[in-house]
């Protein structure tokens, strides 16, 4: 799976959401910031994110992730 379709594929499940996705060659590299993750621990941002991955992750599609997840006033203050 190409990064411009994983992006793809992110950006419609996490609509609400900003979502940026990089490959190094070896591991999907993804960003998310939302209002969604105000609130919420790191484990439940990263299920968040991984229930839209599941599906191209059973298939194999993707593979080796690492996620960061912000709220956007955690984004503002980096």
């Amino acid at each position: 799976m190409s990064t411009d379709e994983l992006q793809t594929l992110l950006a419609g499940k996490l609509e609400t959401c900003q979502v940026t996705v990089e490959n190094d060659g070896h591991t999907y590299h993804i960003t998310v910031i939302g209002d969604e993750f105000e609130g919420l621990n790191a484990v439940k941002r990263q299920q968040f994110v991984y229930g839209a991955l599941n599906e191209k992750i059973a298939d194999g599609s993707v593979h080796a992730v690492s996620i960061k997840t912000y709220t956007p006033a955690q984004w503002a203050a980096q």
